[in-house]
């Protein structure tokens, strides 16, 4: 047995208590428990057991008031009466470490793989403060993905926040599978925040497979589970991501999604007895976003940064709903699935001309960014005349600009679709192609080398 999990299984056990505090309930209301006799010893945030025959539900507390505690259980309370016991405890340690590798574990930090999974040595807060503002680097070096959009048209640097907007069903899972697997980074985190069961296996076993889970860590609460749960799994997986930021590495924080955590925030918040007043939402939906996504970005000193995809759920393709409202404000970027690119089968989906990269222009070199604004203006001409062209009412030489754009649309549109695994200068090499190879505006010779 190694001297460092000879200390942690020492520490696990230290962190056992073989007593607990116990309070009685005094009130039943709309899924909530009231607690008393232990006003002056119970936290907002200790967690509850109550036991109901052969049943056991697990709480947290999210009210104190003068007469009580109010906990919101994860389980039916059918059986409940005035005076049955309520055990209280103290939240659990989280304490990630590096032998999480290639894990699925719950908000808790316990193994949801069927297998022995011990904490670390450091416990860690899970809503912990980002770094000081004035000493974090800026976004760093452009990130090799392996997909020829984000390697060329919307890159992605170290440090930086983006978000993935979409609906369902039109390929979100798999975009942020193949981000996982593919991009270039030392550990992957992926918060799966309110899943369905079978999908978090699919997901894992699937979608990211051996390859992908080898050097990720999953941490997954699935959609039957309480709202307190939830919002804790991100909060987890930030905290996981924090660990490998700290010790130098290069982490890509996948969280999926970012309307389920706000869900789960707005049930408690609700619950708590706050006004949801924000289109559905209470107040304090904001501030929780900001304060998740500042978390994540570049690090300070010898840390190294947090690369974070935040993906949301847009109903209707409503981006002007609250949370992907709040998002938009806060974050370095956002990619936008389409449905109807989806459907005409083009994968990945994005529509380029509603995406926007924020490394940009310097993530690209000047000759890049020539290339890049070629690439979208031709895509937006033909966009706009989209109609008109499949109405049969364009006539070739009677718009220049429009015949560029007409020509050059096939291979572009292909070239957004490439996943070959190959670097940002070979991509933009095809992107050069497209653009040189059906007429458009520039020439071979005004394109020159692409940053490293």
């Amino acid at each position: 047995m190694t001297a460092d999990l000879f200390e942690r299984m020492t520490a696990r056990i230290a962190s056992l208590t073989p007593m607990h505090r116990v309070g009685r309930v005094i009130g039943v209301s709309a899924g909530m428990i009231q607690v008393g006799g232990l006003v002056d010893t119970v936290r907002v945030g200790d967690r509850a057991t109550i036991h109901l025959g052969v049943q056991t539900s697990m709480g947290e507390v999210v009210k104190l008031d003068a007469q009580g505690a109010h906990v919101l259980f994860d389980g039916p309370l059918d059986g409940v009466s005035i005076g049955h016991r309520v055990q209280m405890m103290q939240p659990p340690p989280f304490a990630p470490d590096n032998s999480w590798m290639g894990r699925v574990i719950d908000p808790d930090g316990c193994p949801l793989d069927g297998r022995t999974l011990l904490p670390g040595l450091m416990p860690r807060p899970l809503r912990a403060a980002p770094p000081a503002p004035h000493d974090r680097r800026p976004m760093g070096a452009r990130l090799e993905t392996g997909l020829a959009v984000f390697n060329t048209l919307l890159p992605l640097v170290q440090g930086q926040r983006i978000g993935l907007f979409a609906g369902s069903g039109v390929g979100k899972s798999t975009l942020l599978a193949d981000l996982a697997r593919d991009i270039v980074a030392d550990v992957i985190v992926i918060a799966l925040v309110g899943e369905r069961g079978r999908e978090v296996r699919h997901f894992v076993q699937d979608v990211l497979g051996p390859a992908g889970m080898a050097r990720s860590v999953v941490v997954a609460a699935t959609s039957d589970q309480a709202p307190q749960v939830r919002r804790r799994c991100t909060w987890a997986a930030v905290a996981v991501a924090e660990h490998f930021r700290d010790a130098g590495k290069q982490v890509l924080l996948v969280v999926d999604s970012v309307t389920r955590f706000c869900e789960a925030h707005r049930e408690l918040a609700v619950a708590g007895g706050e006004m949801a007043n924000l289109r559905g939402y209470p107040a304090s939906t904001g501030p929780a976003v900001a304060a998740l996504c500042e978390r994540a970005g570049p690090g300070a000193g010898e840390m190294g940064d947090i690369t974070a995809v935040f993906s949301v759920l847009v109903a209707g393709s409503d981006m002007d709903e609250p949370v992907a409202d709040m998002l938009r404000g806060v974050l370095d970027g956002h990619v936008v699935l389409d449905r109807a690119i989806a459907e005409r089968g083009r994968f990945p989906a994005i529509d380029v001309l509603r995406s926007v990269s924020r490394s940009l222009p310097a993530a690209a070199s000047a000759q890049e960014n020539k290339m890049i604004a070629q690439a979208r203006g031709l895509l937006g001409r033909y966009e706009s005349a989209r109609l008109m062209i499949q109405a049969g009412l364009y006539a070739e030489g009677s718009d220049k600009d429009l015949d560029a754009a007409v020509a050059a649309y096939p291979k572009l549109d292909t070239f957004l679709s490439l996943h070959d695994g190959r670097g940002s200068l070979a991509h933009f090499a095809k992107l050069r192609q497209a653009i040189v190879g059906n007429g458009g505006q520039m020439k071979s010779d005004e394109i020159g080398e692409t940053k490293t």
